[in-house]
């Protein structure tokens, strides 16, 4: 017990500096891009435009993290013979990642519990601030029992969309009302429509009654009615799918209840269903990751070629990373089941880990 948790202790705080390097790479790299990107910009508001941006990087590298956190322990402990000292004293190789895997496994619940819903606000909140450098307004989406809600602007006015229901591709809207609002001021007109498309640059509203808000007015006597309307909008297809499309910019916790309430939109969340089982996968993901590092990894350094021992970790891990991506675009294409596509890749990497270090331990 004393050497699973001596184990453990030297493989965390490998993996937080590991981490706390990456992080300091993403924030440098990010920052560039970010100056560049908005250069009218003050610093400051670059410098928290990089920081609300930097978790998601982190949290999509994690596995590629873990792995070399790994490669990393084992080489040290290769080269210092502590693993020849364990083995001696009457220890598998099995038994001595116990202690790093479940590290592993414990970083992973923990990043799925705790660091998900953190990447999905600051996600969220970095392209909020982010759309309101580029267009001085946000576009903004919001789902419930009631129908959706949208909200464009130009950085002059803002108009309010709410809608009952829209098709899965989200360019066309049923039962939607519009009401714009004033440069600085309060409503001043309102619009209703059996169905609004949207097209570039514009919506098309079919069937469409208008309301002039302004005071000193009878709404309803100046009401009119069109049988087809075109509004301006800086909306697009993808900044609407944009809006709610991003899985990770929804908290693990909240997103079984969003997908219930694409469902009823009429939209597709297939997406969203992909995402959430990939990410309730992502442990044992994680600790597939430290089982292929130690396979190429434990052994002793006097056998030589351990940077062919590194590197094949290594490119195998990046493998199975990328195998998993692949699933996870099938199953958002509807090409796999949404279960196989999040649970068959972590599986199949563990069985293939495993299958390694059983080989390398009993030759």
């Amino acid at each position: 017990m004393i050497l699973h948790a001596y184990f453990a202790r030297r493989f965390f705080w490998v993996f937080m500096t590991v981490l706390a390097v990456f992080f300091g790479f993403l924030v440098l790299l990010d920052l560039i891009e970010q100056l560049r990107r908005f250069a009218d910009a003050s610093f400051g508001d670059v410098l928290v435009l990089t920081l609300l941006n930097t978790p998601e990087g982190l949290y999509q590298i994690l596995p590629l993290i873990m792995i070399l956190s790994t490669i990393a322990l084992f080489v040290n402990l290769a080269r210092s013979s502590e693993l020849v000292v364990a083995r001696a004293a009457g220890r598998s190789g099995l038994s001595v990642l116990i202690g790093p895997v479940s590290v592993a496994a414990v970083i992973g619940i923990l990043a799925v519990a705790m660091m998900n819903p953190i990447v999905a606000a600051t996600s969220k909140r970095y392209h909020d601030l982010r759309e309101m450098h580029k267009t001085g307004g946000v576009n903004a989406l919001s789902i419930g029992s009631e129908g959706l809600w949208l909200r464009q602007g130009d950085g002059q006015s803002q108009t309010v969309i709410r809608a009952l229901r829209a098709n899965p591709e989200a360019s066309t809207l049923y039962d939607v009302s519009f009401v714009s609002y004033a440069p600085g001021g309060g409503p001043d007109r309102r619009i209703e429509a059996k169905e609004a498309r949207l097209r570039t640059g514009e919506w098309q509203l079919l069937n469409a009654k208008v309301w002039p808000l302004a005071a000193g007015i009878n709404p309803e006597e100046e009401a009119r009615h069109f049988d087809e309307l075109t509004l301006p909008s800086t909306l697009t297809q993808d900044r609407i799918r944009g809006s709610f499309g991003t899985p990770s910019a929804i908290s693990i916790w909240d997103l079984p209840e969003f997908i219930r309430q694409l469902d009823i939109a009429g939209f597709s969340a297939r997406r969203h269903v992909v995402w959430m089982q990939m990410e309730l996968a992502r442990p044992l993901f994680l600790v597939a990751m430290v089982l292929v590092g130690a396979s190429f990894t434990m052994r002793h350094s006097r056998l030589g070629r351990t940077g062919v021992a590194v590197l094949s970790s290594v490119l195998l891990g990046f493998g199975l990373y990328y195998i998993r991506n692949f699933a996870q675009i099938l199953g958002e294409n509807g090409q796999l089941n949404a279960l196989l596509a999040a649970w068959a890749p972590p599986v199949a990497a563990l069985m293939l880990a495993l299958g390694l270090i059983l080989h390398m331990e009993d030759g």
